[in-house]
């Protein structure tokens, strides 16, 4: 281990929301100074679309706020994830289901859920945008900025 701080962002096919929330993520630590400490990563519990870039309209949507998604490529969870990585982030209940099927009893504790992170919104989840409108990819940006807000505010204490 480098003593950096990892963190996972998980989806299903690793091409909307995760590497939406990678990308997010990634813009705050660098903007919070952190990026020498914090190592950001994205993956699914499906091999869907391994070695993809995102969905175009996750990338449009995120390139109109600011965010660049372009050099992400899907790839799905692997079982050495649950060790290198300090929080194993799921976007909704049905991923971590996954992840915690999979996932070393010992290391459960690092698994959570982003919404977890914006309590004042009211959500469990990241809803897919996938089969919606431009509407949908909107939502999770909105979702996914209050969030990873909250998740840099926790990892921030972890790290002292």
């Amino acid at each position: 281990m480098s003593g950096k701080y990892r963190v996972l962002m998980v989806c299903m096919g690793n091409i909307c929301r995760s590497p939406t929330a990678e990308g997010v993520f990634r813009h705050l630590v660098r903007e919070a100074g952190l990026e020498d400490r914090i190592e950001i990563d994205s993956a699914g519990t499906h091999d869907y679309h391994v070695g993809m870039p995102p969905d175009r309209r996750s990338t449009h949507h995120a390139s109109l706020r600011g965010y660049d998604l372009s050099a992400l490529r899907a790839r799905q969870v692997h079982r050495t994830d649950f060790e290198k990585f300090d929080l194993v982030i799921a976007m909704d209940w049905q991923n971590f289901e996954l992840l915690d099927e999979q996932c070393p009893p010992a290391l459960k504790p690092r698994l959570r859920r982003l919404m977890e992170f914006a309590p004042e919104l009211g959500l469990e989840e990241v809803s897919d945008p996938y089969y919606g409108g431009k509407d949908g990819f909107e939502a999770v940006l909105d979702h996914v900025e209050a969030a990873c807000a909250g998740l840099l505010e926790h990892v921030k204490t972890r790290m002292g």
